[in-house]
């Protein structure tokens, strides 16, 4: 597995692949036991990985109490990241989720506690609560930062705009810095192509990749009624076929697949770093296998090379309206004659 800086503004060296371990635990009554956890744990640190990335919510917090065993002996190799917003307890109460300064503070205490560890490497805002002004997050995070609980923070699920400006605020006023976004992204949902994954080049942002099955989606397997987190979970973040481009992007998917003598999973995971080869930053897809067997059939896609034409066939297939301003931008330029800038207004374009 190869290594990269996670975005243009660290020294963060990551892994191409993360681990997601949202399925470490059987709390949500869908997941894995500890033996199989283990098995993934291993499997993906003998690939190479070293890039864990948890939540203090995922399976009501066995996920986090789990790796401390298993990261124990590779901690000092290991970039850990965790997120809080939601809370690991099976009761929401009124401190213990969003993402005030209190909850934060009690959140990373508890992750600590659950990680037996000293720090965490990368924390995640796992969500926006719709109440925390972004000043209180970012103080809270440099505070965080300061005391080295936490090596870097990130914003999670955040609109484009929000992480911009938090990205503004704090270079201003010299607190630590956002140094990536994570958000949901793969051949089923593009809507990052919009403004996510520009203003991530144009930051220079590491970006982290959660859901790149689409739920297992992509995976073709629920075409042939296999079970997986659309039953065992009842849908919950998960895609099925609603629209014509959902079937013609798993179409296109099955077909690459039968072409390359590959799996469904292994060509939608290749299509994600092929866009990491392409950008001008980092971006790191999250597996989430429940099994061993799944992450190491995962692991192919490090192997194979999706052609030109291939990957072009996804994208179309694939692709998303931008809508406004993005298509009219698309169709427009603005051309400099004599030193005088000149819109071309749709009456000048070409005919295609």
């Amino acid at each position: 597995m190869q290594y990269k800086n996670f975005g243009r503004r660290t020294g963060l060296r990551v892994s191409e692949l993360a681990l997601g371990t949202g399925n470490f635990g059987t709390g949500w009554g869908h997941g894995a036991e500890r033996d199989e956890a283990r098995s993934m744990f291993d499997g993906y640190l003998e690939a190479g990985g070293n890039f864990i990335d948890t939540a203090d919510g995922y399976q009501g917090g066995q996920a986090e109490v789990m790796l401390a065993d298993f990261i124990a002996p590779e901690r000092d190799r290991l970039v850990l990241a965790t997120k809080y917003t939601l809370g690991a307890a099976g009761q929401a109460t009124v401190h213990t989720t969003g993402n005030s300064r209190k909850t934060m503070v009690q959140s990373v205490e508890a992750s600590l506690k659950r990680l037996d560890t000293g720090y965490i490497d990368l924390l995640w805002v796992h969500f926006p609560d719709g109440h925390t002004p972004m000043e209180e997050i970012l103080r809270g995070l440099d505070d965080l930062v300061r005391s080295g609980k936490i090596l870097y923070a990130g914003l999670s699920n955040f609109p484009a705009w929000r992480v911009a400006r938090a990205d503004a605020i704090a270079e201003l006023r010299g607190w630590a810095p956002i140094v990536g976004m994570q958000m949901e992204y793969s051949l089923v949902e593009r809507s990052a192509d919009r403004e996510a994954l520009p203003m991530l080049d144009a930051l220079g942002l590491g970006g982290a990749l959660w859901s790149p099955l689409g739920g297992g989606l992509l995976t073709g397997k629920y075409r042939n009624n296999e079970e997986g987190r659309l039953q065992g979970l009842n849908g919950f973040l998960t895609h099925t076929e609603k629209t014509e481009r959902d079937r013609h992007t798993v179409d296109a998917v099955l077909a690459v697949a039968a072409e390359l003598d590959a799996t469904p999973t292994q060509v939608a995971i290749a299509w994600l770093l092929h866009r990491d080869a392409v950008s001008h930053t980092a971006l790191v897809p999250i597996l989430g296998p429940r099994t061993r067997a799944q992450l190491d059939g995962t692991l192919g896609a490090l192997k194979l090379k999706l052609s030109t034409e291939q990957v072009a066939r996804l994208d179309a297939a694939s692709a998303i309206v931008l809508g406004a301003p993005y298509e009219v931008n698309a169709q427009t330029s603005v051309r400099i004659a004599g030193g005088q800038p000149e819109l071309l207004l749709p009456s000048k374009l070409p005919v295609a």
